[in-house]
């Protein structure tokens, strides 16, 4: 267990207390930030990726020179478990009365030979007789029967038009068969992601740096309930500076676009004709798979429609623990709806009323999950989304947690550089940089600069597990 905080300095802090520079602590060890991440609870991205160590690191190539494209992208697969859905591309042809053969286009091979498929809107099943055949790009033509007990069924055609669906239902072979097939009931596609280069720097000048400074407290659990504490001392400066670089990330992390064409080169240079790549954040990829519903007024039954379209995507029905990241106007609403639920059901005998020790009255609660059908959704506020949408709208954004049980991979995922995550350098002007002390000037203003930076993008690896929901 890990804990960290901000402690006030004191006039009487114990003066025995050792302590060491906080950057000192991170730049020895980059891969603490997921210790820095717990400080800014309401940054919910660099949570996620950092604090839960979901962290892929990447070889550095070409580093002598720019970074090149095989350092800067990353790969990865992602598989929708829902059954995948085949249109139709012509009108069938023939009626299948007295068994007769029919027609049928659609825009891939997905079916063959002895596969059994449904059409969505009219639940008719359909047997393909031999294997289909091309006849053009995105055109194939199969050869079916339909299936009934009495050679009495017909073709219904008001769910057979262009553009209505179908799905894979079963298969039948005869005794002896010579052939079979394994059908991919979901969709496999190969994603691509860049990373990003993020940098915040700083001036302050000697007098600054002399201000008061601030200590940071981390524990460290040693079994048995027993913690270990360092104090770690940092100054205005740099807690400015680690903040400031914090919410570049977080907004990155879950904002940013990507600028990278198809041939991965960025449409960004700069004035000396550097690339500089920008990777796409969790929203913009979730954007482009997540289901997404609008509301009007928020409620339960929104709540339970999330987690009915979620479960859809799952691998299970039950067990699945999901993420809701919301805005502060939602998390309002989510507070609100979720008391008068506990206050009409009755749920909890000490939610109106409970007594201290000192007679003060409790009244209310905090809620930050919801279980329904044997699955939970855990709410986590975040000030980057009330920002980005507004204060007077809702907004959320709704992960599966659920570790995939095939791969056994993360929700989300940090692919960075091996020491990258957390690079700090400085230039020091008179008097250094707690602008006292004296010794080499390494630059003639009477100032310093602190520059931190750091390399990230994100995977969501499997964007289909996702919903949107905002207020209209």
């Amino acid at each position: 267990m890990l804990i960290a905080e901000f402690v006030t300095n004191k006039q009487n802090m114990s003066e025995t207390r050792t302590y060491e520079d906080f950057y000192t602590f991170l730049g020895t060890n980059p891969h603490r930030m997921g210790v820095i991440s717990r400080m800014y609870p309401h940054l919910t991205a660099t949570y996620l990726l950092e604090s839960l160590k979901n962290i892929f690191y990447q070889d550095v190539k070409g580093a002598e020179k720019h970074q090149s494209i095989n350092s800067m992208f990353f790969e990865w697969e992602i598989e929708s478990n829902q059954i995948k859905r085949i249109p139709f591309a012509a009108e069938p042809i023939g009626d299948g009365k007295g068994g007769s053969e029919i027609q049928m286009f659609f825009t891939e091979r997905y079916y063959e030979q002895n596969d059994i498929f449904k059409v969505d809107e009219t639940f008719q099943q359909f047997f393909v007789v031999t294997e289909p055949t091309r006849t053009r790009d995105n055109y194939w033509c199969y050869i079916v029967r339909l299936i009934d007990e009495d050679y009495k069924g017909e073709l219904d055609r008001s769910g057979t038009y262009v553009g209505a669906t179908t799905r894979f239902q079963s298969n039948a072979f005869p005794e002896l068969s010579e052939k079979g097939f394994t059908k991919y009931q979901s969709n496999i596609a190969r994603m691509r992601n860049y990373m990003t280069t993020f940098r915040n720097d700083i001036d302050y000048s000697s007098l600054y740096a002399a201000h008061e400074e601030n200590f940071i407290k981390i524990s460290k659990g040693e079994g048995n309930g027993k913690l270990s504490e360092t104090i770690y001392k940092m100054d205005k400066a740099k807690k400015v500076l680690l903040e400031n670089h914090m919410y570049a990330k977080n907004s990155g992390y879950l904002f940013n676009r990507s600028n990278i064409d198809k041939n991965g080169r960025p449409t960004i240079v700069d004035a000396q004709g550097r690339p500089v790549y920008i990777g796409a954040g969790i929203i913009p990829q979730i954007e482009k798979f997540a289901s997404k519903y609008v509301y009007s007024k928020f409620t339960i039954n929104v709540l339970r429609t999330v987690i009915a379209e979620m479960n859809d995507k799952a691998d299970s029905p039950t067990g699945n623990n999901y993420m809701f990241i919301v805005s502060e106007p939602l998390w309002n609403q989510m507070q609100g709806v979720l008391s008068a639920h506990l206050a009409a059901f009755q749920t909890d005998g000490t939610y109106l009323y409970s007594k201290a020790a000192n007679d003060y009255v409790k009244v209310g609660a905090t809620f930050n999950s919801y279980e329904f059908g044997g699955n939970k959704i855990t709410f986590k506020v975040d000030r980057t989304l009330t920002r980005e949408y507004g204060s007077e709208k809702g907004f959320g954004v709704c992960i599966d947690l659920t570790a995939d049980k095939t791969s056994n991979a993360p929700a989300l995922g940090l692919f960075t550089f091996k020491g990258g995550e957390f690079i700090q350098g400085t230039l020091e002007g008179l008097g250094g940089l707690d602008g006292l002390s004296s010794g080499k000037i390494s630059s003639p203003v009477a100032g310093s600069k602190l520059a931190v930076m750091s390399y990230g993008g994100v995977a969501v690896f499997n964007p289909y597990k996702s919903y949107i929901i905002t207020q209209a």
